[in-house]
């Protein structure tokens, strides 16, 4: 295949894949600091729950850096 096309697709995946990640942690913090501030008593339970969706929406942006490094090292 064409070196240029494969630096495309992983550029793409993962400008796509952290924008994402970046919109989502930004909407779930929002949404924390929302909550937090309508029930304080609540706040360290928000805050779990908070980190551990961060986990995992930062594992989605992980695995596409992990495509990208496949796309352009193994073709």
């Amino acid at each position: 295949m064409d070196k240029g096309l494969i630096a495309l697709g992983a550029a793409l995946a993962i400008a796509l894949a952290a924008g994402a990640a970046a919109i989502g942690i930004g909407l779930a913090s929002g949404k924390a600091f929302d909550a937090t501030a309508r029930q304080p008593e609540m706040s360290g339970k928000i805050q779990a729950m908070l980190l551990t969706a961060i986990v995992f929406i930062e594992a989605t942006a992980i695995y596409a850096l992990v495509v990208s490094l496949l796309l352009i090292f193994a073709f």
